[in-house]
């Protein structure tokens, strides 16, 4: 397998794909592994999880380094993934042990009710390039924590950063017969699919989540799908600050190159302050400046994947066709990598691929709505269901207008953010199961009622 720099569309490295028999033989080492790792105590495993996190953070600019060299983040934002990973590894840790160990219900002279959580067994994470740090601590900590062990397919535009994983666990004392990375593209996830697993552990788009599900339903084995998403926004007439509102909204439009599940990807604002936020707007995205990644102070590198452009090119197009203007952007940028202008349109409508369908990439809409029942209504008018936000003066008013948001998340003054404490979670085509708070951490287990009599 290559590993393509998107930056220079250059050769990093080769790596050898996993075989249907070493994916074999890991399974094996995996099952065998697991009958210790849950006797192993919770205690040993936190302070294990812990000098991973250590070493995270020793390693933090090497690990950096490659993880913007094979998937095209900027360094700076890189840094901070690694940072994020080990903030929500830390709350996992601190709140293990209260959420994972048994639960008295009754405690009487004749009777004692007990939840045990026990682990699924052998888990399946098939993760994603785009934060793999932090959506690869989401499942393989929790996991481990709870005692299970764990197979880690990192996306082929990470596997770097997977190989990296891999070595920091088996450094931190993490026994190998519980870890295992499985490496490769699509050809090695199919085969894990058949592998009898636990429970699977999907984070990527809709298609391939609502594939994956369906192949292992009739295993009636825990599958949780974290998916992508098309998350409204919408801007309020009592903002105060526009510039820093249009500053922050398109921060969480276009950070990561907008390669993020929970990234702003249609944007409300009231008619009253249309015109000045849109301006203020498109002058902050005009600001940013667009790179190698390496290079100081770039906001935006290359896109990960080379076949995004087309799919981004397609919506422009789209768009234009049915009436949208173009703001700024539009084009991929001339030359090596696979750079792509920020693009902000509007006179945008629900029957363009734009508003619609995932981007993924550095594509934003705009539209203008009367008031806030409108925005409600359009904000809504989705097949997906990750985040919503609104940016408001009045408290009272957002929470009403979150309140009628179908979706797993509600931002007020804020966006495209994820928080240890918080459950992470999708409804609709956002995919079905959470991560992370203490739903995250009995996700990988099973409870076990006793009924003690004495």
């Amino acid at each position: 397998m290559k590993i393509i720099n998107p930056a220079t569309e250059e050769l990093i490295q080769e790596i050898a794909s996993s075989t249907e028999q070493s994916l074999d033989q890991s399974f094996k080492e995996l099952s065998n592994g697991q009958r210790h790792w849950k006797l192993t105590s919770l205690a040993s495993r936190i302070e294990k999880l812990a000098k991973f996190s250590d070493l995270l953070a020793e390693e933090a600019e090497q690990l950096a380094y490659d993880l913007s060299s094979e998937m095209g983040k900027p360094l700076a934002q890189a840094k901070n993934e690694i940072n994020g990973a080990r903030i929500r590894i830390a709350w996992m840790l601190k709140n293990a042990d209260k959420y994972l160990s048994n639960e008295v219900m009754t405690d009487t002279e004749g009777l004692q009710e007990i939840i045990v959580h026990e682990p699924l067994g052998v888990v399946c994470n098939i993760s994603a390039w785009n934060y793999p740090f932090l959506v690869g601590v989401n499942v393989f900590i929790p996991a481990l924590l709870a005692g299970n062990t764990v197979m880690y397919k990192p996306s082929e535009y990470a596997t770097l950063t997977g190989l990296h994983i891999q070595r920091l666990l088996y450094a931190a004392r993490i026994p190998e017969n519980c870890f295992k990375v499985a490496i490769g593209a699509k050809d090695v996830g199919e085969y894990l699919l058949n592998l009898p697993f636990n429970g699977y552990f999907f984070t990527g788009s809709y298609a391939t989540g609502k594939y994956i599900y369906e192949k292992v339903a009739k295993k009636m084995v825990v599958c949780q799908c974290e998916l992508g998403g098309k998350d409204p926004l919408y801007i309020a007439d009592d903002i105060h600050d526009i510039e820093k509102v249009a500053a922050a909204t398109a921060d969480g439009a276009f950070y990561n190159n907008g390669q993020s599940c929970c990234a702003v990807e249609r944007i409300y604002v009231h008619e009253k302050i249309a015109n000045a936020y849109i301006d203020a707007f498109v002058k902050e995205v005009k600001s940013w400046k667009i790179g190698n990644p390496f290079e100081e102070g770039v906001y935006m590198g290359p896109l990960s994947r080379a076949e995004q452009i087309s799919l981004l090119e397609n919506q422009i197009s789209d768009a234009v066709e049915k009436g949208a203007t173009i703001l700024s952007g539009g084009k991929r940028i001339a030359g090596k990598g696979y750079y792509f202008e920020p693009t902000v349109l509007t006179n945008v409508s629900h029957d363009m691929l734009v508003m619609k369908e995932e981007s993924f990439g550095p594509v934003i809409g705009i539209s203008v709505v009367k008031d806030d029942e409108e925005a409600i209504e359009k904000m809504n008018d989705t097949a997906f269901g990750l985040t919503a936000g609104v940016y408001a003066s009045d408290e009272e008013r957002a929470r009403n207008i979150l309140n009628k948001m179908n979706s797993g998340t509600g931002y007020w003054n804020c966006c495209d953010r994820v928080s240890a404490p918080l459950p992470w979670s999708g409804r609709k085509h956002s995919g079905i199961g959470s991560t992370l708070s203490y739903v995250g951490l009995r996700a990988f287990t099973q409870p076990k009622a006793l009924h003690l009599k004495r």
